[in-house]
């Protein structure tokens, strides 16, 4: 079911599979990450990097009321400082969607799959 927002204009109809695609595109612009992870592989213990074509399969949308959970399953790189990295996460993307498009997100959970050295 897609989140409704009303304006004076009429109504927009947002997917969660489009809420997806900006929080992952808003996550890939952060510095010290290699990409996204499949949020499937958690009981194989094998973190697979996914292209950007589909970095969406790293990204979980949760919906309370009107308020948003994201959930990114991450790859971040080698020598960087895992906390700075997810917190940059977590403002840009709380950012990108709360300001720039308008949704109220409560939360933005990151989950590090993996370290990889970036090429």
């Amino acid at each position: 079911m897609p989140l409704q927002l009303s304006t004076e204009l009429g109504s927009i109809h947002i997917t969660d599979h489009c809420i997806a695609v900006l929080a992952g595109s808003a996550a890939m612009d952060c510095y010290g990450l290699v990409g996204m992870a499949s949020r499937k592989q958690l009981k194989d213990g094998i973190a697979e990097l996914l292209g950007r074509d589909n970095f969406t399969r790293g990204v979980e949308v949760r919906r309370d009321n009107e308020k948003l959970h994201i959930d990114l399953y991450i790859i971040v790189s080698y020598g960087t400082k895992i906390s700075e990295v997810a917190h940059n996460i977590q403002s840009k993307v709380k950012y990108v969607l709360n300001d720039v498009i308008g949704l109220q997100v409560e939360e933005v959970h990151i989950f590090v799959q993996d370290v990889r050295v970036s090429k």
